[in-house]
């Protein structure tokens, strides 16, 4: 009589009986969640990172084999992060509740990074407040206006995108930016827009379009701090260009 297959755990179930353990089966200091728990999420890989979302594998395939498959097909981690859905779920055991839980990941960095702006100055704290225009604006695949209107004490009141596609003086309309900033009462502004390009030099256009800018809304006493231009890898400051004066 032939014997009968030891019964399985959910864990097991994951995993061919050929292919690879599952993780709760490494030791301890190897599987993602135990390793952060005891050493610091520093202490992970980007893959390990993804596998703690993954959370699960498929047959003959853990979440941390499917995570280094899916980085190594696209190449890093912030370029799997910005595919479109369709692309994310074609891998096998990635559906749509994980390519949420992925979005999920990054707008929580966006609001943790607004929270700790958004009651600072933001002329003392410009690296809080490049770091964040960089996680907004970087890998957007159009250009984007975007705009902070800030107190007296320059501290964020009100932010949003205002415009979209190719920014210089013709296509961004003064007049809204003025009419936006004394909608939010505002005493101060900072702008910002993206090159995707991924070059962050600024142009003549921004040039000129931060000069217009500044003097429109100095009529209305409202102070331009900062034109800043996100590219790549880095956020130029036109200010520190001494664009504004």
């Amino acid at each position: 009589m032939p014997k009968s297959s030891p019964s399985l755990t959910m864990g097991d179930k994951l995993t061919q009986p050929s292919g690879p353990k599952g993780i709760k089966s490494w030791p301890a200091c190897e599987q993602p969640r135990e390793k952060l728990l005891a050493k610091g999420v520093g202490a992970l890989s980007d893959a390990e990172v993804l596998a703690i979302f993954i959370r699960t594998g498929v047959a003959g395939k853990t979440a941390l084999d499917l995570a280094r498959e899916m980085l190594t097909d696209v190449g890093s981690l912030r370029g799997l992060l910005n595919l479109p859905r369709e692309e994310v779920c074609r891998y096998k055991g990635i559906g749509q509740t994980k390519y949420v839980q992925f979005q999920a990941g990054l707008e929580l960095g966006r609001r943790y990074l607004l929270e700790k702006i958004d009651r600072v100055d933001l002329i003392t704290s410009s690296q809080l407040c490049r770091d964040y225009l960089m996680m907004c604006l970087r890998d957007k695949p159009h250009e984007s206006f975007y705009a902070l209107y800030l107190d007296s004490k320059h501290r964020i009141i009100h932010h949003h995108e205002l415009f979209r596609g190719t920014i210089d003086k013709a296509s961004v309309p003064i007049r809204e930016v003025v009419v936006e900033a004394l909608k939010y009462n505002a005493a101060a502004m900072i702008v910002a827009h993206n090159h995707p390009s991924g070059v962050a030099e600024p142009s003549q256009a921004d040039k000129s379009l931060t000069e217009s800018l500044s003097i429109a809304l100095q009529m209305v006493g409202i102070k331009l701090l900062d034109h800043m231009v996100v590219g790549d890898s880095e956020v130029i400051s036109l200010a520190e260009m001494g664009v504004l004066r």
